[in-house]
């Protein structure tokens, strides 16, 4: 990290962000300190915060945010979310699940810290906030690493450093991207273990790859069952090649022209450009921010 950035992050940020192995509890907590001393905690009115747009978690335990609700209106917010102020609203940094679950026990402000991050940092600490507090499924854990190669232009093994993981999990859990939309869908929803999904994108076959993943649900295959298959079947095995390792920039800063012109997260990849909405309300705000309107709406 230049000394620029360290100097314009300050203390918390720059232990956050530096080479050395993170820790989002200690992060937070300063933040949080730093934000009840100044007196910065103010309260936000729910409907003018929008999720951090770089939020790895696309799935929501509801049953979780329930308990979490209930215990909000007993004891209401405990911890103030940290949001960044955009040119509508604010944006989430940290504290989504809290931010969720306020809405689901009825309030109608939050308690929060408001304070200005880049989006690399917004990426960074979704991503750290998200593994160190609840597990991510494999799929949204692989592609917050994703984004943060593309953004941070480091390689595999100084990400493994900062997130204190091995090179080979980082170079796995990026070559679970290459699998065919049915097979991801079936890693999303918990019916492929990380181990089947790993051994399946070692395959080259994108129509084996989706027969097989029904049959391991289908019959409720192991691991090991399903490496057995693979070898005695003598299927086609792939490379593994990291899909960031000559990412074009430009494709960044087009993603990053869109999503303020959208107020989304666009991906543009393989010749496809991704707009991702929550609800039709938003689809339709969508819609008319790139000047489309819809006959009888």
């Amino acid at each position: 990290m230049t000394e620029t950035r360290k100097k314009a992050l300050g203390k918390g940020l720059e232990q956050l962000f530096s080479n050395e192995v993170i820790n989002f509890d200690k992060f937070e907590e300063k933040i949080v300190d730093e934000g009840k001393t100044s007196g910065g905690v103010i309260e936000i009115p729910l409907n003018e915060i929008r999720s951090n747009p770089y939020q790895p978690r696309v799935i929501f335990d509801d049953a979780s945010l329930s308990e979490m609700a209930e215990s909000i209106k007993e004891h209401g917010i405990i911890q103030p979310i940290i949001v960044k102020k955009s040119i509508k609203g604010y944006e989430l940094v940290a504290g989504e699940r809290r931010t969720r679950a306020a809405r689901l026990a009825g309030l109608t402000t939050i308690p929060a810290i408001v304070k200005d991050f880049n989006d690399t940092e917004m990426m960074e600490i979704a991503l750290i906030e998200n593994i160190e507090r609840e597990n991510l499924n494999p799929i949204e854990e692989a592609k917050a690493y994703e984004n943060i190669l593309k953004i941070n232009n480091i390689t595999q093994e100084e990400l493994a450093h900062k997130f204190a993981k091995s090179r080979s999990y980082i170079t796995n859990m990026l070559g679970l991207l290459n699998l065919p939309e049915i097979t991801i869908k079936l890693v999303e929803s918990k019916d492929l273990s990380m181990g089947h999904a790993r051994a399946l994108s070692k395959l080259e076959d994108e129509s084996k790859i989706n027969e097989l993943a029904l049959r391991i649900v289908r019959e409720g295959l192991s691991v090991r069952d399903t490496e057995k298959i693979i070898n005695m079947a003598n299927l086609p095995k792939k490379h593994n090649i990291s899909r960031n390792s000559n990412f074009d920039i430009k494709y960044s800063i087009y993603e990053n022209l869109c999503r303020e012109k959208l107020g989304v997260k666009v991906k543009i990849n393989n010749k496809k450009i991704e707009i991702p909405y929550k609800d039709d309300e938003e689809l339709t705000r969508i819609l008319e921010s790139i000047n489309i309107s819809v006959e009888g709406e």
